[in-house]
């Protein structure tokens, strides 16, 4: 169901996905586009998940290899990196999309 001030919409296939994979609390790459419906815009979302109760090393390994990853898309208007589940909530995305 779109929000009346915003007319965005998430499919409920989305929202469960999305918290699948943030209860699953691993290093994650999730891109996706949101698109509005009343507007001729939309936004593709890169979003990189990188807890902070993981070691170092391998922080760094994500980093890396997100940089390099992210350069073989094209098109990313709207970059979030997340430590926390609360830096990617849906509140968040939809604050970005504007």
């Amino acid at each position: 169901m779109a929000n009346a001030a915003s007319g965005m919409a998430v499919h409920d296939d989305c929202k469960l996905r999305f918290l699948e994979l943030k209860a699953k609390r691993t290093h994650r790459f999730i891109v996706f586009k949101i698109e509005e419906k009343q507007k001729q815009k939309s936004r593709i979302f890169f979003i990189a998940w990188s807890p902070d109760t993981s070691r170092v090393r391998s922080k760094m390994i994500y980093a890396s290899s997100k940089d390099r990853f992210k350069r073989e898309l094209d098109g990313i208007q709207v970059e979030l990196q997340a430590t926390d589940p609360t830096e990617m909530g849906l509140d968040v995305i939809k604050s970005r999309a504007n």
